[in-house]
């Protein structure tokens, strides 16, 4: 069965296939503003935020969400601050730094590892399974 939604940005009813809670029309306005600042960043690259919020006429929200999604990334003379949202040190581009990145990669392994079914082998082990009551049927 379909998963209607409505839209978070424009309240119209979509249907949800995964990602960002927003109909189609709204991720397509969100990817000609992102083409609109990767465009301008190209022709001048090193521009500072309100520069390029002002210019392209987008929010400067819509910009840090952008670089939160890692599809922008802060140069290394720029005054802009992002900050890891785990440890709270100085990042680039995400939401996480590479140490932090790292460290929730290796927890989730770990508890998908935990939450994974025994194996075949593991079950019939322990008497768990499955077994014809008649073979001829």
């Amino acid at each position: 069965m379909p998963d209607l939604r409505n839209c978070r940005r424009c309240g119209r009813m979509y249907n949800y296939i995964g990602g960002a809670p927003i109909c189609q029309d709204c991720k397509n306005a969100d990817e000609e503003i992102f083409k609109k600042v990767k465009d301008y960043l190209y022709d001048n690259p090193g521009a500072t935020l309100s520069q390029v919020a002002l210019e392209v006429d987008v929010s400067v929200e819509k910009i840090k969400l952008f670089l939160k999604e890692g599809r922008l990334e802060i140069t290394d003379d720029s005054n802009i601050i992002l900050e890891c949202e785990r440890c709270g040190k100085s990042i680039k581009t995400g939401r996480f730094c590479r140490e932090c990145q790292n460290e929730v990669s290796i927890d989730l392994a770990k508890t998908t590892k935990k939450t994974q079914p025994d194996t075949s082998e593991q079950l019939r082990a322990n008497g768990i399974g499955m077994r014809y009551l008649n073979k001829k049927i």
